[in-house]
Order: C-alpha cells, then sequence, then structure tokens
C-alpha cells in the first residue's frame, strides 16, 4: 500500500495566506522513492587573484592556502581552518586548471571558470558554462532554471567577467547583484506585482512574436555571412522568448513563503560597502532558493578580475585591510603580506564554511540540503597572474553518490572539465563529456 502523497506544489491555506511548502519525505510515491525524488542541486562560487601560498618550509607557513598531508591524512591550514566542522562533507582539489586557460593573461580568466573553453576570435567568444548544460535538462524543473548572480553584476567586458554563467551561444548571462531585487524576484511583491508581471510577460510574448515573424522574411535577403549573424541572433530571441513562456506558466503557481527566522537571518538592505552582511546576505539567498526549490543550480562570483573600480575590489579595505583585493593578492610571497593574504582566505573560507553548514542544518529526504547539494568554489589563479593548479573546494553531495573527507592532488595532466562531467552525471545530465575532458573524477565518487 502506498503512503500517502502530497503534490509538492501543494500550499497551506488559511485566512487568505497560502505558505509554500518545503520538499516533504510524503511528496515521494513511496518509500521507495523518497531519495530518489528529492532534488539534486549544484552552486558555484569564484574569486579572483588566487591565494596565499609561502612555501612549506616558509615561517608563514600556516597561512598556505592548501592544507597539510595528502589524501585522507590532512590537516587544515589557518587559511582553511574554519572548514574543520565540516570536513566530512569537503574536498581539497590542488592541481587543477583549464588547460585552455593556461595560456591566457592572469587575469582573463574568470571568464571560463565554469566554461572551460578557448576564448576564440575578435570578440572573445566564450562556450556554455557547466551550469547552464546542468540548466537546459533540469531548469524547467523549477520555477527559475538559474539563478546568476555577482557582486558587480551585469556581464562586464571580455576577459573582465563579472558573470560566470554563459549561455549555450557562450554569450554571458548578467548576474543581479542587488539583495533586495533576488529575493523580490524569488519570494514575490504580492497580487498586485502578480498582475503587472503578467502584463509585462503578454507585452513582451507579442513584441517577441513582432520580431520573429520580421525575421523570417528579412532572413531570405541576406547574404550567407549575415544568414549566420542572423540565425546567432535569433537563437538568442528564441532562448528568450522559451523564457517568457516559462515565466507565463509559472504565474499560476504561489511563490514560496518565507518563516519569520528566514526573514530575520537576511540583510537585504546590505550592499558593498558591507561586505561581511552583503556576501553573507548572497550565500544566504541561495540557502533559501534551494530549500524552497525556487531553483537547483546558482553561480555567484564575489569579485570580479576587473578594473579597480569594480565593487568587490575594494572588499578588504572596507574591513580593515591594507589595500585592495589585487594589492593584497600580489603580497603572497612577501613576509609583511602573506599573513595578510592568508587572514583575508580565512574570512572567504569562514563564509563558505558558514553557507556549508546552513544547508547542513537543513533536514531533507533521508539526509540534509547538502547532502543533496554540490558546492564548488576557487578560483583560477593558484597566485595572482598564475594560470594553473587552481585552489579549489568541491562540497556536499554526500547524499548523491560523493565522498569527501580528503585532500586530493592532481597531475596537469588532468583536466578540471572531469569535475564539470562528475557534477552533470550527478545531476542525472546526459553527457559524456564537456570541452576538454578526459572522464569523470572518480576520485570524489564514493
Amino acid at each position: 500500500m502506498k503512503s500517502w502523497h502530497l503534490d509538492r506544489r501543494m500550499f497551506l491555506k488559511g485566512a487568505g495566506v497560502a505558505l509554500g511548502l518545503p520538499w516533504l519525505d510524503c511528496m515521494a510515491e513511496d518509500q521507495k522513492a523518497k531519495q530518489a525524488s528529492v532534488p539534486k542541486r549544484f552552486c558555484a562560487f569564484y574569486f579572483p587573484f588566487g591565494v596565499g601560498l609561502p612555501k612549506e618550509d616558509d615561517d608563514k607557513a600556516q597561512w598556505r592556502w592548501f592544507p597539510k598531508g595528502e589524501g585522507r591524512d590532512f590537516e587544515f591550514t589557518e587559511s582553511l581552518k574554519p572548514l574543520e566542522p565540516v570536513r566530512d562533507s569537503v574536498s581539497v582539489l590542488g592541481g587543477l586548471s583549464h588547460p585552455n586557460g593556461r595560456g591566457m593573461g592572469g587575469h582573463d580568466t574568470g571568464d571560463i571558470f565554469l566554461t572551460a573553453s578557448e576564448l576564440r576570435g575578435r570578440y572573445f567568444k566564450n562556450g556554455v558554462s557547466v551550469d547552464q548544460v546542468a540548466a537546459a535538462t533540469i531548469g524547467k524543473q523549477t520555477r527559475f532554471s538559474s539563478l546568476v548572480m555577482s557582486t558587480d553584476g551585469g556581464v562586464g567586458e571580455p576577459t573582465r567577467t563579472s558573470t560566470l554563467s554563459f549561455n549555450q551561444n557562450g554569450n554571458p548571462i548578467p548576474a543581479i547583484n542587488q539583495p533586495q531585487t533576488i529575493f523580490d524576484r524569488l519570494f514575490g511583491t504580492g497580487d498586485a506585482g502578480v498582475k503587472q508581471q503578467r502584463r509585462r510577460l503578454l507585452s513582451a510574448g507579442s513584441m517577441l512574436d513582432q520580431v520573429l515573424d520580421h525575421s523570417r522574411s528579412l532572413r531570405r535577403q541576406l547574404g550567407n555571412q549575415d544568414k549566420q549573424k542572423m540565425d546567432e541572433y535569433l537563437s538568442s530571441v528564441r532562448q528568450i522568448e522559451e523564457r517568457v513562456k516559462r515565466s507565463q506558466a509559472w504565474l499560476t503557481i504561489l511563490r514560496p513563503e518565507l518563516t519569520d527566522e528566514d526573514r530575520a537571518l537576511l540583510h537585504l538592505e546590505s550592499d558593498d560597502e558591507a561586505p561581511n552582511e552583503y556576501i553573507r546576505t548572497m550565500y544566504d539567498l541561495i540557502y533559501l532558493a534551494f530549500r524552497t526549490d525556487s531553483t537547483r543550480l546558482a553561480t555567484y562570483q564575489i569579485a570580479s578580475m576587473g578594473d579597480f573600480t569594480t565593487k568587490g575590489m575594494k572588499f578588504p579595505q572596507l574591513l580593515g585591510f591594507n589595500g585592495t583585493l589585487h594589492k593584497l593578492a600580489h603580497g603572497w610571497n612577501k613576509p609583511e603580506g602573506a599573513e595578510d593574504l592568508g587572514k583575508w582566505d580565512q574570512f572567504m573560507a569562514g563564509l563558505f564554511a558558514d553557507f556549508l553548514k546552513r544547508l547542513q542544518s537543513a533536514p531533507e529526504g533521508e539526509g540534509t540540503l547538502l547532502d543533496n547539494t554540490m558546492a564548488f568554489y576557487g578560483s583560477s589563479n593558484s597566485t595572482t597572474h598564475n594560470n594553473s593548479n587552481y585552489p579549489l573546494l568541491f562540497a556536499g553531495g554526500n547524499g548523491l553518490g560523493l565522498q569527501h573527507n580528503q585532500f586530493l592532488k592532481f597531475d596537469d595532466k588532468t583536466p578540471l572539465s572531469n569535475l564539470f562531467v562528475t557534477v552533470l552525471d550527478r545531476l542525472d545530465v546526459p553527457v559524456e563529456s564537456f570541452v576538454d575532458s578526459s572522464g569523470e573524477m572518480f576520485e570524489v565518487v564514493a
């Protein structure tokens, strides 16, 4: 006999209020299907300019980012000490990089952190990012196919991106950087806002129909080269059309409500002038988006490699460190700078560790939210300007068949893309390879 089944889009209703439910065991058809039906998620976090890597025999070696030891016999240094409470759900990865990035400029590789592509041509053509490969398959299962965030917002410019996510054509997806805007998008603005959104979407759909109708007659008059450009443009328009249709369909489904406890944790008024609260709030928004199953894919670029006016660049100064993020990173091998950079690395690791603990504290299925979420964290520099031996953390997914509590050292023959193939496999996204991958990364598979 089947246990009582509850649709995952069911809401508690009363006194004019509708509360969205989190994922519950009774939303599975039967006991055996519970774990199989639990949402599977992936999120990625990026910071620029690398980490502190003083030599292992240096008197500042405790501020070396990579742990002491290897395999399961490793010890976190001061830089990653905040991760100790969640070490059973964390793997430290050393030696990995994207082969296509090794010959690029030292500040150019943020663009390919999740794409592994070679930036080609006059306009630095990129490829699709791993989160968007996943979104093409699992994105329709949630209100938002993915959540794209950054501190600077928008897309930046080629080689100085301010987004980690790129669509199927290799075009950057604009990132959101205002916590209040992200919150409103996830959790709604009331009946009036829904009606206004419906009118806007219907208008957008009408305009797109006109664009596509006009394009058919126009395309017949173009030469081959222009037809290719037009086809790329129309492909982008069709992607927008699909998003509009998705949004229209989801308008009939109530957005989830948050508890007072959830709301108390958020600092939606925080901005880049208060980096501690700001970054924490961005992490918390991803946690809430996952917990309410609003999306299953998220990216957050904590700072970019743009010029010295970018918002994330000044974070260390605002917290009392001596200099911008770029200046701090350049001090990695200087006696007076190694400890400063190490303490910044420790601060950043602490924020990531707190996010993992939040996921770990939320029961889901037969485990926790962290067990069903893969979190990827790191930089595309080891030290500033060095595009190899990326400092990387891969966390969570214990319930998805992954294993952790290890420091894995790879040689430069293993491309980072192997990890992306494993991520996509855990998400049930059917791919045989990703860019330059040579197989799965079985070292993180249980």
